[in-house]
């Protein structure tokens, strides 16, 4: 595929999972043997990305995903992201706060038989946990 190829599917994907709940694009379009790489959460399989997503749309029903810039070369493409939500149901055992949050990333995914077949990731994981209230902000001490 080409670059242009792979950041349309980038897109595609990751706009049918977050934005429209569409996780069966998942068994279309990622590979196999995925892995994704992320600190705060490994997975190994797309039936593992599955339950990561499922779990981020049921705390964040209502979440918009948008792409701010996408760049790619050769079989890698990357994108800057935003997405903005309401926390209305539990993630990682925090009970739904009803709190809007806003959080920004990176990732960058490698497309293999025109698939998404590895992908890295860093994320404000740390704004999450202070916009709903599980971390304190340096304001609050």
């Amino acid at each position: 595929m080409s670059v242009e190829e792979n950041k349309a599917l980038y897109w595609r994907i990751y706009d049918n999972i977050l934005n429209k709940g569409n996780l069966s694009i998942i068994d279309e379009f990622v590979a196999p043997n995925y892995i994704y790489h992320d600190p705060h959460n490994p997975l190994n399989s797309p039936d593992e990305l599955k339950q990561g997503m499922s779990a981020y749309r049921t705390a964040f029903p209502d979440m918009r995903f948008t792409v701010e810039e996408m760049v790619a070369e050769g079989d890698k493409v990357a994108k800057r992201w935003k997405f903005v939500g309401t926390h209305k149901g539990e993630l990682m055992g925090i009970a739904p706060t009803g709190k809007e949050v806003t959080v920004t990333g990176m990732s960058m995914g490698r497309f293999a038989n025109g698939k998404l077949a590895e992908e890295w990731e860093a994320a404000d994981m740390l704004g999450l946990m202070q916009q709903v209230g599980a971390i304190p902000t340096p304001e609050e001490g």
